[in-house]
């Protein structure tokens, strides 16, 4: 069983949520939680492997597709695999996701950019391609569990009570390294250092003591997805995408951020930030971290 790693987060009344960013943070609103313990670092590839290695455990990404499920799909659709991250060739339209994700058989956590890639000299790195059922199994084989939105937020806060950012109200400044998000242009010229996954804790910690709470990779809440905090989605019906309503697929929320937010594009490395997340999918920029309560 690998070393989990806690950190003591004490019995508080925080206020979470942003009015000043983007319209699915808001409200900010008071939110009372409970003292527990949560990993300091994301789960890496290294503890994951370990998971793995005792349970036998296959990934959403690893496992083979039932064509029934998918019909009049082609058979050279139904591999397993999972959505990776490319960088474009120059500039394109950020308005089209598609530009710059590729779903590619053979991708998974032990090949995060496909089939012939591995996990040389990333132990340290978070895993990723993880599905919600995923990080869930793992969390159950650790005797842990994946943290609520309001935990991780509270957390990742650092007791810095309704700053911006994990570290407080001013962003980051040229010459300071705070945080693994894009630097430079998105998606096709990273600043040298970024533009993908690093070591977990290769950026200060927060107040807490936690590192990567902002950037590196998106981070699974047991809390299902509502477009407004002002609305509690109770259920998995009520986070589908209805832009989407031939798939039925629950969303549940994802927070911090991942070495893909630019401050040009989706400037969500900050703790009161969230996505929803299709619990069937796993992509190279979303891993976990588990709580004890």
């Amino acid at each position: 069983m690998p070393d989990a790693g806690l950190v003591s987060i004490p019995a508080q009344t925080a206020v979470l949520g942003s009015d000043a960013h983007y319209p699915e943070e808001a409200p900010a609103h008071e939110v009372t939680v409970d003292a527990f313990a949560i990993q300091a670092h994301q789960v890496t590839n290294a503890q994951f492997g370990e998971f793995v290695a005792a349970t036998g455990y296959l990934t959403v990404a690893e496992r083979p597709l039932d064509p029934a499920d998918y019909p009049n799909a082609p058979p050279e659709n139904l591999q397993p695999g999972s959505m990776v991250f490319r960088r474009t060739p120059g500039p394109v339209d950020l308005r089209h996701l598609s530009q710059w994700w590729t779903w590619t058989p053979g991708a998974s956590w032990n090949h995060p950019r496909g089939p012939k890639s591995s996990l040389t000299n990333r132990a340290d790195h978070p895993v990723v391609h993880i599905a919600y059922e995923d990080a869930e199994a793992y969390a159950t084989w650790a005797g842990l569990a994946l943290p609520t939105e309001a935990q991780w937020e509270v957390a990742a806060r650092g007791g810095l009570a309704g700053a911006t950012y994990t570290w407080g109200d001013e962003p980051e400044h040229r010459g300071q390294a705070l945080a693994n998000y894009w630097h430079g242009e998105f998606p096709y010229l990273p600043d040298t250092g970024y533009g993908q996954t690093r070591p977990v804790g290769s950026f200060p910690p927060n107040g807490y003591g936690l590192y990567d709470t902002a950037g590196n990779v998106w981070e699974w809440t047991t809390d299902w997805w509502a477009d407004t905090r002002a609305i509690e989605s109770c259920c998995a019906t009520d986070s589908y995408d209805p832009e989407q309503p031939q798939f039925q697929v629950p969303r549940r929320v994802v927070k911090g951020g991942s070495f893909l937010c630019a401050d040009s594009y989706c400037m969500r490395y900050r703790p009161a930030a969230r996505r929803p997340q299709a619990v069937d999918t796993g992509m190279s920029h979303i891993g976990f971290r588990c709580v004890a309560r």
